[in-house]
């Protein structure tokens, strides 16, 4: 096993080093989650928030640490999925399942990223994020999903990939061609 060399210890970020290959970790988290949400009017729920690394408003399924903090260290990553698309959306989950796990940035980040699916979503709650978080949510006709897509980048949004992966992980696992 190659010896992991720390450089740099930050409250949510360390700089590693492997065998003088330099990477990202997350101290105080075991991974991340991301949900592709539809709602039971067939709606993509997505949402909008001013990310500081990109200096820049992006436009993202829903997503959030595991086990980045005390009361959900232990906390399993589908409950997982499920509170952080309750707190950025105000939705619940009819039904929820996972899509698949990937490195997040393989060459970068020793971090991983599980997406989910989940289907017939209500909503239950306010939604909007953490005091920390500005979140504006989208609700996208699942036919329109490209069209909003590509008007919100005209419009200067970045658009997250895990968009497109999930998508495309879905059509994958109905037997559609791409």
């Amino acid at each position: 096993m190659p010896k992991i060399h720390s450089h740099h210890e930050g409250r949510y970020l360390s700089l590693r080093e492997i065998d003088d290959w330099e990477f990202a970790s997350r101290p105080n988290a075991t991974g991340v989650v991301g949900i592709f949400a539809l709602t039971d009017q067939e709606e993509v729920i997505l949402v909008e928030q001013y990310r500081r690394p990109m200096q820049a408003r992006v436009l993202e399924i829903c997503a959030g640490l595991i086990g980045d903090e005390a009361e959900f260290a232990d906390e399993e990553i589908i409950a997982c999925a499920q509170r952080e698309l309750l707190e950025e959306t105000g939705y619940t989950p009819g039904n929820i399942s996972h899509l698949l796990s990937s490195p997040t940035s393989a060459g970068m980040s020793d971090e991983m990223t599980h997406l989910f699916f989940a289907e017939n979503c209500q909503k239950t709650a306010p939604g909007g994020g953490t005091a920390e978080e500005d979140i504006t949510t989208h609700l996208v006709p699942l036919p329109q999903l490209a069209t909003f897509l590509k008007e919100a980048s005209d419009r200067g949004l970045l658009i997250d990939f895990k968009i497109h992966s999930s998508v495309g992980q879905l059509a994958l696992e109905k037997g559609q061609s791409l």
